[in-house]
């Protein structure tokens, strides 16, 4: 298998075609190898319309999920993002190649330190991944965005806490078999861009998925 021409068909085929059309985020996608965030026994469908699961109960997004919601934040190269949900760390990497500084928090301390070395691995330097809650983060700083990679019943208010002036959150609220896509830009403004299905944010007192 060609993972290049692969990882081509997929940004043409499936990103664009679902009108992701920044450019750096194409460009990102494109140059970021998809195949080395997966399960070794999953790198042929690394680049398929799938989500795909990557231990400990969790799974990636589908691509073009992770397209528009990189879309949908509008981000710059001076911004400070906090990514809720480590996962496989492609969301991470993509990140890192369009923003200052990623933080990136996973309730799972296994895929925190599978993060840090596959970005390692891949000379990203500009990500940090630590083991924490969301549900009982303490932040020391403040963030530009804060991107919730699971979905939610509804976005705790605490989150507007930790963002600059002009922060926006990225957040999936709803239940199955709909819920909605969100950048909220404060706890009572948000713009809905797109529908889609993604697990719920995990909790610790809680049995349920999450995703990444």
């Amino acid at each position: 298998m060609n993972f290049d021409t692969a990882r081509h068909n997929m940004v043409k085929q499936q990103v664009r075609s679902w009108d992701v059309i920044n450019k750096d985020i194409l460009n990102a996608m494109l140059n970021v190898q998809r195949e080395e965030f997966v399960q070794v026994s999953q790198r042929k469908l690394a680049f398929a319309d799938l989500t795909l699961p990557i231990g400990y109960e969790q799974s990636m997004m589908k691509p073009v999920v992770e397209g528009r919601m990189l879309q949908a934040l509008d981000l710059k190269p001076s911004h400070v993002v906090l990514e809720i949900g480590t996962g496989s760390a492609y969301v991470s990497a993509l990140l890192s190649r369009l923003v200052r500084h990623v933080h990136s928090i996973d309730i799972h301390a296994e895929l925190t330190t599978s993060a840090i070395k596959k970005l390692n691995e891949n000379h990203i330097d500009n990500v940090s991944c630590e083991t924490e809650d969301f549900f009982s983060f303490q932040p020391v700083q403040k963030y530009d965005r804060v991107i919730i990679t699971g979905s939610l019943e509804e976005l705790p208010a605490y989150v507007f806490d930790w963002l600059n002036k002009n922060g926006q959150v990225f957040a999936v609220i709803g239940s199955e078999p709909i819920m909605e896509a969100r950048v909220y830009d404060s706890e009572s403004n948000y713009t809905s861009y797109f529908d889609t299905v993604v697990a719920r944010l995990e909790h610790p007192d809680q049995q349920q998925t999450f995703k990444l």
